[in-house]
């Protein structure tokens, strides 16, 4: 894959960087603290107990979720958090959003219309294309997800799977420069989780730099060059996915993992 706006080179300079993320819902701290630096090319799995904050911080990334405090920086663009005076709204909060691109748990694909026309929306409306442009990439990236000759299809038509792919081909096709996966997998049957994570797979290999929330243990070890495991609303452990995953140091990872290969099996 050669889009500039999803590929990179591995380098020194961070292209996401989160310091002291927290996040309130009134007394609950919902995220704690949490540090974290990504790479341009990199791809960090976030994994760890429902309810520990992942999908949360998350969602802190692209604004989804307004921090409480703690500053996010994209590039050369930093939002401090404990400033709430200076913090971007209208459209300059849409350019920063626009920056990443949110692949969701559920699918929220636009069901009167058809895969085509889901794909090439994003690119006519907020990013002011014309049609026969936005026509040209979305056929691309449909290619690209293993679901050409399916643009005339509607929601209903498809697969989870197969609407799970139009949601990432969607993502991809509004040129992010951070992707952002959220549990991609977890609506599906297990059958079909295979074809999305391949997906995902062809786009780490492709040098797409991702952020990715997943209960997929043997993906993250696959896939990720960093793994991130959160308990509690703060990161417990982070490092390479043998680290992590094979020889994890935490007492509270060691557990998780135990209890998650014995919900496994």
């Amino acid at each position: 894959m050669t889009n500039s706006g999803i590929a990179g080179e591995m380098s020194g300079r961070p292209k996401l960087e989160l310091t002291d993320i927290r996040k309130n819902y009134g007394p609950v701290e919902a995220v704690r603290g949490v540090s974290m630096t990504v790479r341009s090319g990199q791809v960090v799995a976030i994994i760890g107990p429902s309810g520990c904050g992942k999908s949360t911080l998350l969602r802190c990334i692209n604004h989804l979720e307004e921090p409480t405090s703690g500053t996010v920086r994209l590039g050369d663009q930093e939002i401090d958090y404990g400033n709430k005076t200076n913090l971007p709204r209208g459209r300059a909060l849409a350019r920063f959003r626009a920056r990443f691109g949110m692949v969701f748990q559920q699918f929220d694909l636009f069901a009167h219309k058809t895969v085509l026309e889901n794909v090439t929306i994003g690119q006519t409306v907020v990013q002011k294309k014309p049609w026969d442009e936005a026509d040209r990439v979305a056929r691309d990236f449909l290619h690209r997800v293993g679901l050409s000759g399916m643009e005339s299809r509607l929601p209903r038509e498809l697969s989870g799977g197969q609407q799970q792919r139009v949601a990432i081909a969607r993502a991809l096709a509004l040129s992010p420069e951070v992707l952002l996966f959220d549990e991609v997998t977890s609506a599906l049957d297990p059958e079909l989780v295979g074809e999305v994570l391949e997906v995902v797979r062809a786009l780490a290999a492709d040098g797409a730099t991702m952020v990715v929330v997943t209960h997929e243990m043997a993906f993250a070890r696959d896939v990720a060059d960093k793994v991130v495991f959160m308990d509690g609303g703060r990161i417990e452990q982070e490092g390479s996915p043998d680290d992590v995953l094979v020889s994890p140091a935490n007492p509270r990872l060691r557990s998780f993992l135990a209890r998650f290969h014995r919900d496994a099996g």
